[in-house]
């Protein structure tokens, strides 16, 4: 449903809301949040005070020293400070009011335009009188071009984050869509949104990741085996990032063989920092819909079964492997990356129908995605017509594109993995799932033993503990 509340609606709203009261603390794309409510009127009975330290050394002054100025920590920081100020200095207000304090931390666009708008937008807010307070942290990239637009859609941004928080706090659905009103997605992205505190402990912020990347507000975000979701840019920063593509409904043995196996490949390339290595399994949007929707409950238990294995989880809109390569490699600033794939998946990415979207068709494709600082690990499988098995060397592949197969293995590219668990080559993921379905046991022969008793506790996948 369309919001009719303007910018000014939403800030007079929350102006004439008596027991609403709070400060601003804003660092990098002016006061522009503020503001808002001070044009709208009636301020003078929400708004407690308003602060902005520019000048590094003020915001050391006021926050502590910090390597980081853009960051979460920083913003976690201020909410700590400005709601303890707000608290210490009227405490004859906290009989009377739920108190708020909105803070964000952004780099706006630079004046010779060389930089990426960006940046760390939180509250911290009471739902009722004299009651806890909650957490609303989101990340933010700007995509106006001018710096004046930018900082008028942080300020929309922040109204609606503190109208939302107020008005559309219980509904998480309903406050994603109140967040982003008129906001499309050419001038705001948020690829990061968690809640946290008390009245939230019914949220799991994992469906909020995921409603994100349905809703078409980011392309992109991940999550943590504890359940946290993570900004990727700040949690893949720099990173020799190795990806796993997959639907993992469930993990097999193969999925683990795969990652294992391929992770042994990948620590032996001298490119490769061993310290500095993040595994991310990744679920493509499409590979979550089933008959045109997304199931969050199967969802869900893909999630809780990856975490149990101990892996970061990445959700994203990019069902062609070159987007997902381009991605990354702008999060890894030139690292190496590596790109685990069954051999099947590696004979789509070689069929030029695959780009038939794009002007310059696979060559583009391969130039946009697999020319960066990246390689493929092909994982064998097994023929089911002729049993035979197929690797990177057997595999069929147009005659026409062999000499592009070739460059690729001579330049490093992309190799087989050698190692691997033949005996595991047999299991598909789909059979698994019929067999939990219908409650036969031989499932877990199939599966890791952590899997299975994922799997069993929880009762993912249709399993039925009767």
């Amino acid at each position: 449903m369309k919001d009719k509340l303007t910018t000014e609606d939403k800030a007079l709203k929350i102006n004439l809301t008596r027991d609403i009261y709070g400060c601003f603390a804003e660092i990098g794309a002016g006061q522009e949040v503020a503001a808002n409510f001070f044009k709208a009127g009636g301020s003078s009975g929400t708004i407690a005070f308003t602060r902005s330290a520019y000048d590094m050394k003020v915001s050391d002054a006021m926050y502590g020293k910090a390597k980081r100025y853009v960051c979460e920590e920083r913003l976690v920081t201020m909410l700590d400070t400005e709601f303890n100020q707000l608290s210490t200095v009227l405490p004859q207000k906290a009989t009377e009011s739920r108190f708020f304090a909105f803070c964000n931390t952004v780099e706006s666009l630079n004046y010779h335009k060389t930089n990426q708008g960006q940046g760390w937008v939180g509250i911290r807010f009471q739902t009722t009188i004299g009651g806890p307070f909650n957490d609303i942290i989101l990340h933010v990239l700007m995509h106006d071009i001018s710096n004046r637009a930018q900082q008028d859609a942080l300020g929309i941004l922040g109204v609606n984050l503190i109208h939302g928080a107020f008005f559309h706090g219980k509904d998480y659905e309903d406050f994603i869509n109140a967040i982003v009103s008129r906001l499309p997605r050419e001038r705001i992205e948020i690829d990061m949104l968690r809640f946290t505190g008390p009245d939230f402990e019914e949220i799991d912020n994992r469906m909020i990741a995921l409603s994100l990347v349905r809703k078409g507000i980011t392309d992109a975000t991940m999550f943590d085996l504890a359940k946290n979701v993570l900004q990727p840019a700040t949690a893949l920063y720099k990173k020799n990032i190795l990806l796993m593509r997959g639907r993992f409904r469930p993990v097999t043995h193969v999925h683990v063989d795969m990652i294992e196996n391929g992770k042994v490949c990948f620590l032996q390339d001298p490119r490769v920092k061993h310290t500095n290595v993040e595994v991310i399994f990744e679920l493509t949007l499409k590979d979550l819909t089933a008959d045109g929707k997304i199931s969050d409950k199967d969802f869900l238990d893909r999630a809780e079964l990856l975490s149990s294995l101990g892996y970061t989880v990445m959700i994203s809109n990019y069902l062609k492997h070159y987007k997902m390569v381009e991605y990354l490699s702008e999060i890894a600033k030139g690292q190496f990356m590596g790109v685990i794939l069954g051999v099947y998946n590696l004979s789509s990415i070689f069929d030029e129908q695959y780009y038939d979207n794009l002007p310059g068709g696979l060559l583009e494709a391969f130039g946009r995605g697999f020319g960066h600082n990246m390689k493929l690990y092909v994982y064998p499988a097994i023929d089911v017509e002729s049993g035979a098995l197929l690797d990177l060397y057997t595999m069929e592949i147009a005659e026409n594109l062999k000499g592009l197969m070739e460059y690729m293995i001579h330049n490093d590219k992309i190799a087989p993995i050698r190692q691997f668990n033949e005996k595991h080559l047999h299991i598909m993921s789909d059979d698994v799932l019929s067999k939990i379905k219908v409650g036969a046991k031989n499932w877990e022969d199939d599966v890791p033993y952590e899997a299975a008793q994922a799997i069993k506790f929880f009762e993912l996948f249709g399993h039925s503990k009767a």
